[in-house]
């Protein structure tokens, strides 16, 4: 199951979350069919993405996140809400490389260093928030660090993590974010970075011991919150009627006059609808 542990930690000087998002990149691998390797970037994207919709405030709120790099892997997208309904897409899903000397999957071969991270968060203002950052490695967790720094002015360290089996499937997913909350020490912030470093491979962690004891073993006894968020596409037929009629008559008919049919797939859950000549006119009221 997916799972959120949040608290605050080091005498309330930073805020901690631990995430299992172990379900959610087998759902996106079974959805999307990917590749080891496109699991991996995507699923790190996931885990950081999640970890951002757990901060929304309203309802209403939710968020979207952009990678565009120069890897094999092409645009990586994520969507989420503030009900922890998350869903993403990587514009290659059969991506390869070869394994690094390491022995792990090249997630920053696979995203690219040239590029941008774009956040754009919705919430209930007259205009959406929309932060950048330029790629630092392409391993995604270093370069949403550098995001929280630079864009959002929050001192962040973070430890992101997927495993694949030798079947395809994800054993182990998550991550962890420690963030400075304000007035934080200088000796709270170094203890943050000593801890993530010491966790090596975060996956193997959660595979291994699952996060309630990732969080046992290294931050101790806390009362910690928990949400447990989920792989869920939020499209439907209604939903893209909508879209459709925003397109106008014209063009509509232009579509189907050229394919016979207008044909939509939902890039987050691979859903097609299509709509026949019929249906259109009974869209349009004709």
């Amino acid at each position: 199951m997916n799972k959120i542990l949040k608290t605050l930690i080091y005498d309330k000087q930073l805020s901690l979350a631990i995430l299992d998002t172990t379900d959610m990149v087998n759902d996106a691998i079974k959805i999307h069919k990917l590749s080891p390797l496109s699991a991996a970037a995507l699923g790190r994207t996931m885990t950081v993405t999640t970890f951002m919709a757990s901060t929304l405030k309203n309802a209403s709120d939710k968020l979207s996140v952009t990678i565009k790099g120069d890897g094999v892997g092409g645009e990586i997208v994520v969507c989420g809400n503030s009900d922890l309904k998350m869903r993403g897409y990587i514009e290659n899903p059969y991506a390869e490389l070869p394994i690094k000397e390491n022995g792990h999957l090249d997630v920053g071969g696979c995203v690219g260093k040239n590029g941008r991270i774009t956040v754009v968060k919705s919430m209930g203002l007259k205009e959406p928030y929309s932060g950048t950052a330029n790629l630092i490695t392409g391993e995604i967790a270093e370069d949403f660090t550098a995001y929280f720094t630079y864009s959002e002015q929050m001192p962040t360290a973070m430890a992101l993590g997927v495993k694949i089996g030798t079947d395809g499937t994800c054993v182990g997913a998550g991550g962890v974010v420690i963030q400075a909350l304000p007035g934080a020490s200088d000796e709270a912030l170094f203890m943050a970075e000593d801890t993530i470093m010491r966790m090596g491979n975060i996956s193997t962690l959660i595979e291994e011991k699952g996060i309630d004891g990732v969080a046992d073993y290294f931050f101790g006894d806390y009362d910690y919150v928990e949400t447990f968020p989920e792989y869920k596409c939020l499209c439907s037929r209604d939903y893209i009627e909508k879209l459709l009629i925003s397109m106008g008559k014209d063009e509509l008919y232009s579509i189907l006059n050229e394919r016979g049919t207008v044909e939509v797939n939902c890039q987050f859950c691979e859903t097609d609808y299509k709509f026949n000549k019929d249906d259109i006119d009974k869209l349009l009221g004709l």
